[in-house]
């Protein structure tokens, strides 16, 4: 699967993808990933993304010209012309889906992340500063996304949080698909040792785990969401 992120800090994602189970996948092949700079696409002596915003009101707006030359460049279909998401489902490219990162976007959850994996190719936009000029969520953009109610300084955080969430649902990203906590659900769990004494606290883990009684332990764990 690959995830093109556009974005005007390429330089942001290079410790996090050469890591942990990001680093084996994209070794392994089940994921490509690549940060497109959108300066590179920008016209201008200054390679300018952003400008101000028609009405007036604090702070720039990245502008719409660069971003439809760089999801041109990646889906390489010249001459750009709107609708733009129209345009890419005609043509006989992998199945793509092109997503906005918005505070109005929908909310990223289990089932959002498992419609994704289906796809070939996710090219993520990460906005800036006070936002993103609206025709790109109206034109260009498939579907816009946030990741939770509150607000981060970009939507390159959240496109690592979509990366991660969405290729969990790949054949072999994990060392086995049952680790899926969709799957197993989630409840308390414990290692060695059994005790373990701090001060004069004994912390133990609970009898049902060593007893070697799957049965019970099931039990035990679905009375904290385990399934």
């Amino acid at each position: 699967m690959e995830f093109d992120i556009l974005t005007i800090f390429p330089n942001l994602f290079d410790s996090y993808l050469k890591e942990a189970l990001i680093k084996r996948a994209v070794k392994n092949k089940i994921i490509s990933v690549k940060a497109v700079n959108l300066r590179d696409f920008a016209s201008g002596v200054h390679h300018q993304v952003d400008d101000r915003p028609f009405g007036g009101g604090p702070g720039m707006v990245l502008k719409i010209e660069p971003i439809v030359r760089a999801v041109g460049s990646i889906l390489r279909i010249s001459n750009f012309q709107f609708p733009i998401s129209k345009q890419i489902r005609k043509t006989k490219l992998p199945k793509t889906r092109v997503i906005l990162f918005s505070t109005r976007g929908k909310k990223l959850d289990a089932k959002t992340a498992k419609r994704l994996s289906k796809y070939k190719k996710l090219i993520l936009i990460c906005g800036r500063y006070e936002g993103v000029d609206e025709r790109v969520a109206k034109y260009v953009a498939d579907e816009e996304i946030s990741i939770g109610d509150y607000i981060l300084n970009g939507g390159e955080l959240a496109s690592l949080v979509l990366i991660e969430t969405v290729s969990r649902f790949l054949p072999n990203f994990l060392g086995k698909y049952e680790s899926l906590e969709e799957l197993k659900g989630s409840y308390p769990a414990y290692t060695r040792p059994p005790v373990y004494e701090i001060g004069k606290l004994k912390a133990r883990v609970p009898e049902v785990l060593l007893s070697g009684n799957h049965q019970k332990i099931a039990q035990w764990r679905q009375k904290f969401g385990g399934k």
